[in-house]
């Protein structure tokens, strides 16, 4: 079961580095358990380099399978208390730094939609660490950016939010605007921990359009990134309109719209699909769909 978890992890990140922090374990045991599993099944299952991490064709085959094996495993502790018939009426809802304040609001008011049936709990953590608990059975639902990379995993969107351009206050001073154009000999500094997906999207977008330059920060959060961004000839992404995200910055940066690109950042609340029957989870499902019938825009 472990070396399928661990399989799973770097299947989905395609990134051996970045599949160990997930797992929180060191990198070398990670690869030494994967060429194990390699060793049993007498099929390799990456092409790797230094550069690059891809699932070969049995990789393909065994990823749908390990996912089943696992949620079926990480399903049984729930199916046993619904088999007793224990109350389940206290959720907990994972909520990752950097939630826009009218989202947090928002769930407020779910709460209070549901709170002579339901329990609504928020728990803290990373998005990928959150996506975990969620994939493991030991939260109901969390808060994450789209893309969510697990057939398993069911969401509804939340919350929309433009992105604009993270630069220096100074380089950039007097301007209300920047084009992608203008930044091309920047270099664009990246988080690489913490299960950031869609801005990992956007990154790759940024590539196709000419920036090919980037800063890649483990280590540290976004106000590393504001640290960084000061000194002048770099960039990074940030939501635009009032995201708690602001208060990672420092004081030498500033936020601007782009002119000729429209980014946007989507948040959903995602759940086990196979979970959605379940007693208070199908009830708090049906409040979230009433709350979120239209995703909030910022």
């Amino acid at each position: 079961m472990l070396h399928l978890r661990y399989f799973v992890a770097v299947a989905e990140e395609l990134n051996f580095s970045a599949a160990a922090r997930r797992l929180q374990m060191a990198t070398s045991p990670l690869s030494q358990r994967i060429r194990d599993l390699e060793r049993e099944l007498g099929s390799r299952l990456f092409d790797r380099d230094t550069h690059h991490v891809a699932l070969t064709a049995a990789g393909e085959t065994l990823l749908p399978i390990a996912r089943g094996i696992l949620d079926e495993v990480n399903a049984i502790p729930w199916k046993l208390r619904e088999a007793a018939g224990t109350q389940r009426d206290t959720l907990q809802i994972g909520m990752p730094p950097g939630v826009h304040p009218d989202l947090r609001a928002r769930i407020g008011e779910l709460a209070d939609r549901v709170q002579d049936r339901i329990d609504l709990q928020r728990w803290p953590g990373s998005h990928a660490a959150l996506i975990d608990a969620v994939r493991a059975g030991e939260l109901a639902l969390t808060v994450a950016w789209l893309p969510v990379p697990d057939p398993a995993l069911d969401f509804v969107p939340v919350l929309s939010e433009r992105v604009g351009a993270v630069v220096s206050a100074a380089q950039f001073a007097g301007r209300d605007s920047v084009g992608l154009a203008e930044l091309a000999d920047f270099a664009y500094v990246t988080v690489t921990e913490g299960g950031y997906s869609q801005l990992n999207t956007l990154h790759r977008e940024l590539e196709r359009r000419g920036i090919r330059k980037s800063i890649p920060l483990a280590g540290s959060d976004f106000s590393g990134v504001s640290e960084i961004v000061s000194a002048g000839d770099t960039f990074a992404l940030s939501m635009l309109n009032n995201s708690a995200m602001h208060a990672y910055r420092v004081a030498d940066t500033t936020v601007l719209p782009f002119t000729d690109f429209a980014p946007h950042l989507e948040t959903a609340l995602v759940w086990r699909a196979d979970r959605a029957g379940d007693g208070a989870l199908k009830d708090l499902l049906s409040a979230i769909r009433e709350t979120f019938s239209e995703p909030l825009e910022r």
